[in-house]
């Protein structure tokens, strides 16, 4: 490992890459660090290009020391590709990312292999986007598609609006489906299983089974950020908090479950509550992005 790698290129003198990591004298992989609160673009690694060009590396890494996104010249040979091909985030680890990052052992280091895996990564990484994209808002082509071998006649654009609505309620419904799944066959330790018909402690505040309810549901949907883990509950009289870190000034969202006529789930933003009418805790399910985007505000300076 070479800190402060130096290379003349063209009349530039003496500009310096963060680190190079070599075998012997040839250049394997070059890492360009941020500041861990930087977001990553590669537009700030322009050193990363440059020194792409003129050394024998194949990959090149952006980190901020929390996020890590490996580059290689997949689109054209000796150019960096504009698009990362992994990215990984020690912070939130997912089970394939052990095994891609294994590739870059010394043991296993074979840069051919690495490239030629980074093409199918790379296909995954935008396969995966542009999935993510349609269950978010469907496109006109999906629901064609879709519409196209149900319904007999013609695809007014009131019918295709009809289709899109019950294509996002279609993958949604999929999606919690699959995570209910998930959940249920998920090893519980047995005071967890104790708890989930009801906690209740000297004050007389009982947790409920559908706050426990609530609680795993926020936590499924919360782990495409952090672990499970990070997020609990803590009840009180009036509602019962999720937690992030089990810290009150964290809180992601409240359960207002205790009257048996109306419900709620308040979702915040800063500090300001919005609350939501549900009828039970699989309705928590609609208010995914405002959990998303509150649990990214909470542990966007961690």
């Amino acid at each position: 490992v070479v800190p402060e790698f130096t290379a003349d290129i063209g009349r530039r003198k003496g500009e310096k890459v963060d680190y190079a990591i070599c075998n012997g004298d040839d250049v394997r992989m070059l890492v360009e660090c941020k500041p861990a609160n930087c977001e990553l673009k590669v537009e700030n690694a322009t050193q990363l290009y440059r020194y792409f060009s003129v050394t024998k590396a194949r990959v090149a890494i952006l980190t901020n020391g929390v996020v890590y996104r490996f580059y290689a010249d997949i689109d054209e040979p000796n150019i960096m590709d504009s698009e990362p091909f992994f990215t990984c985030r020690l912070d939130d680890l997912r089970g394939s990312d052990a095994a891609t990052l294994q590739r870059f052992s010394r043991e296993e280091f074979d840069i051919e292999k690495i490239v030629a895996e980074a093409k199918s990564l790379k296909l995954q990484s935008l396969v995966r986007r542009q999935v993510e994209a349609q269950i978010s808002e469907p496109s006109d082509d999906l629901v064609r598609i879709i519409a196209g071998k149900i319904h007999e006649g013609r695809l007014m654009p009131n019918v295709l609006e009809e289709y899109r609505a019950a294509i996002r309620i279609a993958f949604m419904s999929i999606i919690r489906e699959r995570l209910n799944e998930r959940l249920s066959k998920a090893a519980m330790d047995p005071p967890e299983v104790e708890e989930s018909a009801s906690l209740a402690d000297e004050s007389g505040i009982e947790t409920t089974e559908d706050e426990v309810r609530g609680r795993d549901i926020i936590r499924a949907i919360g782990a495409e950020i952090v672990s499970p883990e990070r997020i609990d509950i803590r009840d009180a009289q009036s509602y019962c908090a999720i937690l992030l870190d089990d810290n009150n000034r964290r809180t992601i969202a409240r359960l207002r479950f205790n009257s048996s006529t109306t419900r709620y789930l308040g979702t915040f933003s800063g500090r300001e509550e919005t609350q939501h009418r549900v009828e039970g805790p699989v309705d928590i399910y609609q208010h995914r992005e405002a959990i998303l985007a509150r649990i990214r505000e909470l542990t966007a300076d961690s």
